[in-house]
């Protein structure tokens, strides 16, 4: 990115590419702890979900058209969002649905696969901009995304109403943490 930054927009340089990464991860983190908070009380999960990921998906779209780094730093705030709205949710989605006594086998499978993911399309993403150039790079994620956004609309996962029972009998067995005894949290 940084190299896209520096030789195709008007004020782009490599300190611009760390801005822009910093405006994305502070809109994320100011964002996602109170967010992931009213999902929790209002467990519309799916939908913001998608709607986060929808919020994703329109960035690359918006590389291709940016002409100044100010377009891309807008771009890095509405990622910023979407991200903190499509992540929070899909912590919560993914935690009601691991199953029993394999909690930290499928939360390294999740990890490890989106890992091994990012990986992939980190190479695939860097060979397209070299050979065919960062548009088609962006057109690419663009599409993927926009996909995936498609695919969470048909998941299914656990009802909101059974999530809602697991909770009350989750919480009444285990002992409250002291940190949240003190109202810390």
């Amino acid at each position: 990115m940084a190299i896209f930054f520096k030789e195709h927009l008007i004020g782009g340089t490599v300190v611009a590419a760390g801005i822009a990464w910093a405006i994305f991860l502070t809109t994320k983190s100011i964002v996602q702890v109170p967010f992931s908070k009213y999902v929790d009380k209002h467990m519309k999960s799916m939908g913001w979900l998608i709607f986060g990921t929808f919020m994703i998906a329109l960035v690359p779209f918006i590389y291709i058209f940016s002409t100044h780094i100010h377009h891309i730093y807008v771009a890095q705030v509405i990622h910023g969002i979407g991200s903190a709205i499509a992540y929070s949710t899909w912590l919560g989605i993914w935690s009601r649905n691991l199953d029993k006594n394999h909690e930290s086998f499928e939360w390294s499978l999740y990890s490890t696969v989106s890992g091994l993911g990012t990986a992939i399309t980190a190479f695939c993403g860097a060979l397209i901009a070299q050979y065919v150039g960062f548009d088609y790079t962006f057109v690419m994620v663009g599409i993927l995304s926009l996909a995936g956004c498609i695919v969470l609309m048909f998941a299914e996962y656990k009802s909101e109403e059974i999530y809602k029972l697991n909770l009350r009998n989750y919480h009444k067995r285990l002992p409250k943490r002291r940190l949240f005894r003190k109202g810390l949290i």
